[in-house]
């Protein structure tokens, strides 16, 4: 596969102070701006000012220019409008109107983290107290691993990115969603079949489920309102997952045991239907996971001030 990775996401916000503090708190490091770095992917996340909460652009990492003009012509024949340079691509997907970004980008190289030792029935891997039981340092994603964006077209959206990107599908939600990769991650977006289009929540990578743990602790001590849905374990794709919202009304995710598709291997994707399409175990998804409390002013084009 050409594309390799998700480079970045901006998201529009109204209220671009609270939120630039939230995400500096999730753990990102805040290089001024409103511009976040990952400890793996560098620069991934722009908080810019937006009227409502929205999917401002979404960048996506390619090997190389001859690859980025294999995606323009197929854009061309799909009446996409796009600028291209030669080196970075800007293509606009043609619902909800954010930019795809498809530029060349260095691989992502992460450096292998040891395997977490559990004791089980029988078996003593581990002596002494658990790892991440007696960590400390500070809880810092790894990398975007993925975005889900509502849309009012879920076929039109899915053209977008499979027959124009080159993105593949790697499972369904029924007819209501696709999950779809750029990647060896199982997925980067999952488009979902929406009353409007918006950006439904972003993704982070984190070590394992001790840091899942440690980084929702840190978040919610003052902060309780700021809890969604967790701790689970997701079907497709497998991740643990634990969501937050931040101060527009985004969801953010820690997640970690993401399953990997390499590149070469026969994938078939499978539909899952009801409570399988949304997680494994864990508790029920609450309303407003599935649909926001600001659904209804997304709707009429304005903003709900969310939690502060």
């Amino acid at each position: 596969m050409a594309l390799h990775r998700l480079t970045s996401v901006t998201m529009g916000v109204p209220n671009v102070t609270e939120t630039i503090g939230y995400y500096s708190e999730f753990g990102l490091e805040h290089l001024g701006e409103g511009s976040f770095a990952t400890r793996d992917g560098g620069k991934q996340l722009r908080v810019v000012y937006a009227p409502t909460r929205r999917l401002v652009e979404l960048g996506v990492g390619a090997d190389g220019p001859d690859d980025i003009a294999q995606i323009s012509a197929r854009l061309e024949r799909l009446g996409v409008p796009r600028t291209f340079d030669g080196n970075t691509l800007r293509a606009i997907e043609p619902v909800s109107g954010f930019t795809a970004r498809i530029e060349v980008a260095p691989r992502i190289v992460q450096v292998p983290v040891a395997a977490t030792l559990y004791n089980g029935p029988g078996r003593i891997d581990r002596y002494g107290r658990a790892p991440g039981v007696v960590r400390e340092t500070p809880v810092r994603p790894k990398k975007l691993g993925h975005c889900v964006v509502g849309t009012t077209n879920l076929e039109a959206t899915m053209g977008f990115f499979t027959e124009g990107l080159g993105f593949k599908i790697s499972d369904y939600i029924g007819d209501k969603g696709a999950f779809m990769r750029c990647s060896v991650d199982h997925h980067n977006v999952l488009a979902l079949a929406a009353p409007v289009n918006f950006l439904h929540h972003t993704s982070w990578q984190v070590d394992d489920i001790d840091d899942i743990g440690r980084g929702v602790k840190k978040m919610l001590e003052g902060n309780p309102h700021r809890h969604v849905w967790g701790l689970g374990r997701h079907h497709a794709g497998s991740n643990f997952f634990w969501y937050l919202k931040d101060p527009a009304g985004n969801f953010s995710e820690y997640y970690s045991d993401m399953d990997c598709i390499p590149e070469d291997e026969i994938w078939t994707p499978e539909t899952f239907f009801g409570a399988q399409g949304l997680f494994n175990w864990g508790p029920p998804p609450p309303p407003s996971f599935l649909e926001p409390e600001d659904l209804t002013a997304l709707m009429a084009g304005q903003h709900s001030p969310g939690i502060q």
